[in-house]
Protein backbone atom coordinates (compact mmCIF):
# COMPACT_ATOMS: atom_id res chain seq x y z
CA UNK A 1 0.00 0.00 0.00
CA UNK A 2 1.04 3.59 -0.26
CA UNK A 3 3.39 3.67 2.83
CA UNK A 4 4.08 6.73 5.19
CA UNK A 5 6.77 8.73 3.31
CA UNK A 6 8.01 9.85 6.74
CA UNK A 7 9.09 5.98 6.60
CA UNK A 8 11.08 6.11 3.35
CA UNK A 9 14.71 6.99 2.03
CA UNK A 10 14.68 10.11 -0.51
CA UNK A 11 13.81 7.63 -3.93
CA UNK A 12 11.29 5.24 -2.54
CA UNK A 13 9.52 8.41 -0.97
CA UNK A 14 9.61 10.59 -4.36
CA UNK A 15 7.84 7.41 -5.70
CA UNK A 16 4.90 7.16 -3.06
CA UNK A 17 4.43 10.85 -3.73
CA UNK A 18 4.08 10.08 -7.67
CA UNK A 19 1.91 7.55 -7.15
CA UNK A 20 -0.23 9.19 -4.46
CA UNK A 21 -0.84 11.79 -7.72
CA UNK A 22 -1.91 9.21 -10.26
CA UNK A 23 -4.00 7.92 -7.88
CA UNK A 24 -5.82 11.20 -7.05
CA UNK A 25 -6.11 11.86 -10.51
CA UNK A 26 -7.99 8.80 -11.47
CA UNK A 27 -10.16 9.80 -8.33
CA UNK A 28 -10.61 13.01 -9.84
CA UNK A 29 -11.76 11.54 -13.44
CA UNK A 30 -12.79 7.92 -13.18
CA UNK A 31 -13.15 6.02 -16.28
CA UNK A 32 -11.97 9.35 -18.11
CA UNK A 33 -8.01 9.63 -17.34
CA UNK A 34 -5.80 7.75 -19.12
CA UNK A 35 -1.98 7.14 -19.13
CA UNK A 36 -1.27 9.69 -21.17
CA UNK A 37 -3.24 12.15 -18.92
CA UNK A 38 -1.00 11.57 -16.01
CA UNK A 39 1.93 11.90 -17.67
CA UNK A 40 0.75 15.69 -19.01
CA UNK A 41 -0.80 16.20 -15.41
CA UNK A 42 2.05 15.65 -13.40
CA UNK A 43 5.11 16.05 -15.79
CA UNK A 44 6.11 12.70 -15.43
CA UNK A 45 7.71 10.04 -18.84
CA UNK A 46 5.22 8.20 -20.55
CA UNK A 47 7.32 5.28 -18.88
CA UNK A 48 7.01 6.54 -15.62
CA UNK A 49 3.24 7.14 -15.54
CA UNK A 50 2.82 3.41 -16.98
CA UNK A 51 5.07 2.34 -14.48
CA UNK A 52 2.81 3.78 -11.50
CA UNK A 53 -0.12 3.06 -13.05
CA UNK A 54 1.03 -0.82 -13.26
CA UNK A 55 1.99 -0.82 -9.78
CA UNK A 56 -1.52 1.02 -8.90
CA UNK A 57 -2.84 -1.55 -10.91
CA UNK A 58 -1.02 -4.55 -8.46
CA UNK A 59 -1.79 -3.49 -5.48
CA UNK A 60 -6.17 -3.15 -6.98
CA UNK A 61 -6.21 0.30 -6.35
CA UNK A 62 -7.10 0.96 -10.08
CA UNK A 63 -8.27 -1.04 -13.12
CA UNK A 64 -8.14 -0.64 -16.41
CA UNK A 65 -11.27 0.21 -18.14
CA UNK A 66 -13.20 0.81 -21.78
CA UNK A 67 -11.29 2.61 -24.45
CA UNK A 68 -10.72 6.06 -24.39
CA UNK A 69 -12.65 8.06 -27.54
CA UNK A 70 -10.35 8.56 -30.34
CA UNK A 71 -8.40 11.54 -31.81
CA UNK A 72 -6.63 9.98 -34.43
CA UNK A 73 -4.72 7.47 -33.80
CA UNK A 74 -4.39 4.47 -31.15
CA UNK A 75 -6.98 4.71 -28.83
CA UNK A 76 -5.50 5.09 -25.31
CA UNK A 77 -7.32 2.72 -22.53
CA UNK A 78 -9.38 4.85 -19.70
CA UNK A 79 -8.42 4.07 -16.06
CA UNK A 80 -10.66 3.04 -13.41
CA UNK A 81 -11.03 2.93 -9.44
CA UNK A 82 -11.06 -0.46 -8.85
CA UNK A 83 -14.17 -0.71 -6.03
CA UNK A 84 -14.18 -4.86 -6.14
CA UNK A 85 -11.25 -5.24 -3.37
CA UNK A 86 -10.31 -2.62 -0.88
CA UNK A 87 -12.68 -1.78 1.54
CA UNK A 88 -12.48 0.76 4.82
CA UNK A 89 -14.90 -0.05 7.81
CA UNK A 90 -17.18 2.82 9.44
CA UNK A 91 -18.40 2.82 12.60
CA UNK A 92 -20.54 5.72 13.43
CA UNK A 93 -21.06 5.62 17.31
CA UNK A 94 -24.33 7.37 18.96
CA UNK A 95 -25.38 6.70 22.99
CA UNK A 96 -27.54 4.15 21.76
CA UNK A 97 -26.66 2.70 18.83
CA UNK A 98 -24.37 2.53 15.88
CA UNK A 99 -24.16 1.90 12.20
CA UNK A 100 -21.46 -0.19 10.74
CA UNK A 101 -20.67 0.57 6.72
CA UNK A 102 -17.84 -1.15 4.59
CA UNK A 103 -17.10 1.67 1.98
CA UNK A 104 -15.83 0.63 -1.23
CA UNK A 105 -13.01 2.84 -3.16
CA UNK A 106 -15.64 4.45 -4.96
CA UNK A 107 -17.80 5.60 -2.47
CA UNK A 108 -20.03 3.26 -2.72
CA UNK A 109 -21.07 0.49 0.47
CA UNK A 110 -20.43 -3.23 0.00
CA UNK A 111 -22.03 -3.96 3.22
CA UNK A 112 -23.77 -2.37 6.49
CA UNK A 113 -25.62 -3.03 9.54
CA UNK A 114 -27.33 -1.22 12.47
CA UNK A 115 -26.35 -2.00 16.13
CA UNK A 116 -27.96 -1.13 19.33
CA UNK A 117 -27.65 -1.64 22.75
CA UNK A 118 -27.93 -0.28 26.17
CA UNK A 119 -24.85 1.94 28.16
CA UNK A 120 -24.43 -1.74 30.24
CA UNK A 121 -23.45 -3.52 27.55
CA UNK A 122 -22.61 -1.28 24.91
CA UNK A 123 -18.45 -1.48 24.79
CA UNK A 124 -18.80 -5.63 24.45
CA UNK A 125 -21.44 -5.47 21.85
CA UNK A 126 -19.49 -2.93 19.64
CA UNK A 127 -16.03 -5.03 19.78
CA UNK A 128 -17.92 -7.93 19.00
CA UNK A 129 -19.34 -6.42 15.87
CA UNK A 130 -17.05 -4.78 14.76
CA UNK A 131 -14.32 -8.33 15.39
CA UNK A 132 -16.79 -10.45 13.63
CA UNK A 133 -16.38 -7.70 10.55
CA UNK A 134 -13.30 -7.28 10.50
CA UNK A 135 -13.19 -11.18 10.52
CA UNK A 136 -15.26 -11.71 7.88
CA UNK A 137 -13.87 -9.03 5.47
CA UNK A 138 -10.31 -9.94 6.47
CA UNK A 139 -7.56 -9.00 4.47
CA UNK A 140 -9.16 -6.36 2.15
CA UNK A 141 -9.73 -3.86 4.94
CA UNK A 142 -7.63 -0.91 4.26
CA UNK A 143 -8.51 1.13 7.75
CA UNK A 144 -11.41 1.15 10.28
CA UNK A 145 -12.53 5.08 10.64
CA UNK A 146 -14.56 5.31 14.01
CA UNK A 147 -17.32 8.39 14.15
CA UNK A 148 -18.18 9.54 17.54
CA UNK A 149 -20.04 12.47 19.37
CA UNK A 150 -16.87 13.93 21.36
CA UNK A 151 -13.27 15.26 21.26
CA UNK A 152 -10.56 13.09 19.86
CA UNK A 153 -7.31 13.51 18.64
CA UNK A 154 -7.26 10.79 16.14
CA UNK A 155 -6.52 8.01 18.70
CA UNK A 156 -7.37 9.08 21.78
CA UNK A 157 -11.11 9.30 23.13
CA UNK A 158 -10.22 12.68 25.27
CA UNK A 159 -13.97 13.51 26.06
CA UNK A 160 -17.58 11.90 24.80
CA UNK A 161 -19.96 13.16 27.15
CA UNK A 162 -23.09 11.19 25.31
CA UNK A 163 -20.80 7.51 25.61
CA UNK A 164 -19.03 8.15 29.04
CA UNK A 165 -15.32 7.90 27.99
CA UNK A 166 -12.12 10.15 29.17
CA UNK A 167 -8.66 8.96 28.07
CA UNK A 168 -9.55 5.86 25.86
CA UNK A 169 -7.07 4.78 23.81
CA UNK A 170 -9.70 3.04 21.33
CA UNK A 171 -7.59 3.56 18.10
CA UNK A 172 -5.33 1.49 19.40
CA UNK A 173 -7.57 -1.23 21.23
CA UNK A 174 -9.20 -1.90 17.92
CA UNK A 175 -6.20 -2.05 16.16
CA UNK A 176 -5.13 -5.23 17.91
CA UNK A 177 -8.38 -7.00 17.48
CA UNK A 178 -9.07 -5.69 13.67
CA UNK A 179 -4.85 -5.79 12.02
CA UNK A 180 -5.71 -2.67 10.20
CA UNK A 181 -4.83 1.12 11.24
CA UNK A 182 -7.74 2.54 12.97
CA UNK A 183 -8.62 6.37 13.26
CA UNK A 184 -11.03 7.78 15.39
CA UNK A 185 -13.50 11.09 14.18
CA UNK A 186 -15.41 13.41 15.93
CA UNK A 187 -18.77 13.36 14.19
CA UNK A 188 -18.89 16.89 13.67
CA UNK A 189 -15.73 17.06 11.35
CA UNK A 190 -16.46 13.90 9.60
CA UNK A 191 -19.83 15.95 8.48
CA UNK A 192 -18.20 19.09 7.87
CA UNK A 193 -15.70 17.38 5.30
CA UNK A 194 -17.73 15.59 3.66
CA UNK A 195 -20.08 18.61 2.57
CA UNK A 196 -16.64 20.61 1.87
CA UNK A 197 -16.03 17.78 -0.86
CA UNK A 198 -19.61 17.66 -1.90
CA UNK A 199 -19.68 22.16 -2.20
CA UNK A 200 -19.56 23.71 -5.29
CA UNK A 201 -16.68 26.26 -4.51
CA UNK A 202 -13.61 24.06 -3.79
CA UNK A 203 -11.20 26.80 -2.49
CA UNK A 204 -11.70 29.11 0.90
CA UNK A 205 -12.84 28.59 4.25
CA UNK A 206 -16.58 26.73 5.07
CA UNK A 207 -18.14 27.11 8.44
CA UNK A 208 -20.23 23.82 9.52
CA UNK A 209 -22.42 23.61 12.37
CA UNK A 210 -23.98 20.43 13.77
CA UNK A 211 -27.71 21.69 15.63
CA UNK A 212 -29.11 18.49 16.87
CA UNK A 213 -29.43 17.53 20.76
CA UNK A 214 -26.44 19.38 20.77
CA UNK A 215 -24.49 21.95 18.69
CA UNK A 216 -21.08 22.06 17.40
CA UNK A 217 -18.94 23.33 14.34
CA UNK A 218 -16.09 22.45 12.49
CA UNK A 219 -14.16 24.42 9.77
CA UNK A 220 -12.53 23.11 6.53
CA UNK A 221 -10.29 24.80 4.36
CA UNK A 222 -9.78 23.81 0.55
CA UNK A 223 -11.79 20.97 1.70
CA UNK A 224 -9.76 19.77 4.04
CA UNK A 225 -10.61 19.66 7.86
CA UNK A 226 -8.58 22.62 10.17
CA UNK A 227 -8.37 21.00 13.52
CA UNK A 228 -7.13 22.83 16.37
CA UNK A 229 -4.11 21.78 18.75
CA UNK A 230 -5.68 20.44 21.12
CA UNK A 231 -8.79 18.66 18.98
CA UNK A 232 -11.35 21.18 20.44
CA UNK A 233 -12.51 23.58 17.25
CA UNK A 234 -16.42 24.10 17.13
CA UNK A 235 -16.64 23.36 21.01
CA UNK A 236 -19.58 26.48 20.76
CA UNK A 237 -22.80 24.80 22.33
CA UNK A 238 -21.95 26.02 25.94
CA UNK A 239 -20.87 29.67 24.84
CA UNK A 240 -23.18 31.98 26.78
CA UNK A 241 -25.13 34.01 24.06
CA UNK A 242 -28.26 34.97 25.95
CA UNK A 243 -28.60 37.09 28.60
CA UNK A 244 -31.02 38.48 31.26
CA UNK A 245 -34.52 37.46 31.04
CA UNK A 246 -34.36 35.39 28.35
CA UNK A 247 -31.62 33.52 29.39
CA UNK A 248 -32.46 29.90 30.35
CA UNK A 249 -30.86 27.01 32.25
CA UNK A 250 -28.80 24.67 30.07
CA UNK A 251 -27.80 21.12 30.80
CA UNK A 252 -23.98 22.34 31.43
CA UNK A 253 -25.23 23.92 34.72
CA UNK A 254 -24.90 27.65 33.04
CA UNK A 255 -27.48 29.75 31.89
CA UNK A 256 -27.93 31.40 28.32
CA UNK A 257 -25.51 29.04 26.62
CA UNK A 258 -25.71 28.43 22.46
CA UNK A 259 -27.56 25.12 23.18
CA UNK A 260 -29.80 26.19 25.57
CA UNK A 261 -31.82 28.24 22.93
CA UNK A 262 -30.85 26.96 19.69
CA UNK A 263 -30.98 23.04 20.17
CA UNK A 264 -33.57 20.75 19.09
CA UNK A 265 -33.92 19.94 22.68
CA UNK A 266 -34.09 23.58 23.43
CA UNK A 267 -36.74 24.12 20.04
CA UNK A 268 -38.77 20.79 20.40
CA UNK A 269 -38.37 19.64 24.14
CA UNK A 270 -36.37 16.90 25.61
CA UNK A 271 -39.10 14.99 25.82
CA UNK A 272 -39.28 14.87 21.61
CA UNK A 273 -35.69 14.74 20.84
CA UNK A 274 -34.09 11.94 23.30
CA UNK A 275 -33.34 8.78 21.81
CA UNK A 276 -34.94 9.61 18.06
CA UNK A 277 -33.12 9.55 15.11
CA UNK A 278 -33.30 12.58 12.61
CA UNK A 279 -35.77 10.59 10.43
CA UNK A 280 -37.77 9.42 13.72
CA UNK A 281 -37.61 13.16 14.40
CA UNK A 282 -38.73 15.10 10.44
CA UNK A 283 -42.88 14.26 11.54
CA UNK A 284 -42.47 15.48 14.77
CA UNK A 285 -40.99 18.62 13.29
CA UNK A 286 -44.15 20.24 12.32
CA UNK A 287 -44.98 20.64 16.14
CA UNK A 288 -42.26 23.24 16.78
CA UNK A 289 -43.41 26.22 18.10
CA UNK A 290 -42.38 29.46 16.54
CA UNK A 291 -41.28 31.49 19.51
CA UNK A 292 -39.03 28.68 20.04
CA UNK A 293 -37.91 28.63 16.82
CA UNK A 294 -37.08 32.06 16.63
CA UNK A 295 -35.55 32.37 19.74
CA UNK A 296 -33.23 29.53 18.88
CA UNK A 297 -32.67 31.58 15.59
CA UNK A 298 -31.82 34.58 17.43
CA UNK A 299 -29.06 32.59 19.36
CA UNK A 300 -27.37 31.07 16.29
CA UNK A 301 -27.49 33.78 14.33
CA UNK A 302 -25.61 36.22 16.29
CA UNK A 303 -22.90 33.19 16.68
CA UNK A 304 -22.71 32.88 13.51
CA UNK A 305 -22.18 36.81 12.67
CA UNK A 306 -19.69 36.45 15.15
CA UNK A 307 -17.53 33.61 13.52
CA UNK A 308 -18.65 34.62 9.80
CA UNK A 309 -16.60 38.36 10.50
CA UNK A 310 -13.76 36.59 12.04
CA UNK A 311 -13.33 33.64 9.44
CA UNK A 312 -14.52 34.83 5.88
CA UNK A 313 -16.29 31.80 5.04
CA UNK A 314 -17.05 31.07 1.44
CA UNK A 315 -20.57 29.89 3.00
CA UNK A 316 -22.09 29.16 6.18
CA UNK A 317 -24.04 25.08 6.13
CA UNK A 318 -26.08 23.84 8.92
CA UNK A 319 -26.41 20.04 9.28
CA UNK A 320 -27.73 17.80 12.07
CA UNK A 321 -31.07 17.13 12.36
CA UNK A 322 -32.31 20.43 12.18
CA UNK A 323 -32.03 21.13 8.73
CA UNK A 324 -35.15 18.39 8.62
CA UNK A 325 -36.96 21.82 9.56
CA UNK A 326 -36.02 23.50 6.31
CA UNK A 327 -36.77 26.93 5.54
CA UNK A 328 -38.71 27.33 8.58
CA UNK A 329 -35.67 27.73 10.50
CA UNK A 330 -32.79 28.37 7.97
CA UNK A 331 -35.48 31.88 6.97
CA UNK A 332 -35.28 32.84 10.50
CA UNK A 333 -31.29 32.07 10.70
CA UNK A 334 -31.08 34.23 7.80
CA UNK A 335 -33.34 37.29 8.87
CA UNK A 336 -30.88 37.17 12.22
CA UNK A 337 -28.15 37.86 8.97
CA UNK A 338 -29.51 40.39 8.16
CA UNK A 339 -27.26 42.50 9.99
CA UNK A 340 -23.63 42.50 8.62
CA UNK A 341 -21.27 44.67 10.66
CA UNK A 342 -19.12 47.01 8.88
CA UNK A 343 -16.38 45.87 7.52
CA UNK A 344 -17.94 42.29 7.04
CA UNK A 345 -19.41 40.87 4.30
CA UNK A 346 -22.86 38.67 3.39
CA UNK A 347 -22.53 34.79 3.62
CA UNK A 348 -24.75 32.16 2.39
CA UNK A 349 -26.42 30.18 4.60
CA UNK A 350 -27.64 26.85 3.43
CA UNK A 351 -28.80 23.23 4.66
CA UNK A 352 -26.14 20.37 4.36
CA UNK A 353 -26.81 18.41 1.61
CA UNK A 354 -29.58 15.43 2.24
CA UNK A 355 -27.90 13.07 -0.18
CA UNK A 356 -24.56 13.19 1.13
CA UNK A 357 -23.71 9.41 2.58
CA UNK A 358 -23.53 9.17 6.50
CA UNK A 359 -20.33 7.25 6.63
CA UNK A 360 -18.75 9.81 3.63
CA UNK A 361 -16.48 12.28 5.84
CA UNK A 362 -15.28 9.13 8.27
CA UNK A 363 -14.48 7.10 5.40
CA UNK A 364 -12.99 9.98 3.30
CA UNK A 365 -10.43 10.98 6.09
CA UNK A 366 -9.40 7.31 6.69
CA UNK A 367 -8.58 7.60 2.71
CA UNK A 368 -6.48 10.66 3.57
CA UNK A 369 -4.81 9.00 6.28
CA UNK A 370 -3.58 5.80 4.65
CA UNK A 371 -3.91 6.51 1.02
CA UNK A 372 -3.32 10.07 0.50
CA UNK A 373 -5.86 11.18 -1.53
CA UNK A 374 -9.74 12.89 -2.05
CA UNK A 375 -13.19 11.24 -3.41
CA UNK A 376 -14.70 13.45 -5.82
CA UNK A 377 -18.18 15.40 -5.18
CA UNK A 378 -20.28 12.78 -6.98
CA UNK A 379 -18.25 9.46 -4.78
CA UNK A 380 -19.80 11.15 -1.44
CA UNK A 381 -23.11 11.67 -2.78
CA UNK A 382 -26.01 9.09 -3.24
CA UNK A 383 -28.06 8.72 -6.02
Amino acid sequence: MLQNIDELDGQAALRRVNLRRALQLVMDRPGVQTRAGIARSTGLTAATASSLVAELIDTRLIREGAPAASTGGKRATTLDVDARYHLVLVVVLRAADACLSLVRLDGSAEHEEHLAYAPADRDESLRRAIGEVAARFSGRLLAVSVQLPGATDGRVVLESVQLGWTDLPLAAQLEEQVGAPVILVNDVDAEAVAEAIAGEEPRGRRLFLHVGSGIGGAITVDRELAAGPRARVGEIGHVRVVTGAQARPCRCGGTGCLESAASLSAMLGDDVVEGRDAEDLAPLLATADDEALAHGALALGRVIILLTAMLDPVEVVIGGPVALLGDRFLDRVRAELSYVPRGASAVPVRAADARIARYAGAAQLALTAVLGVRWNPAQVLRG
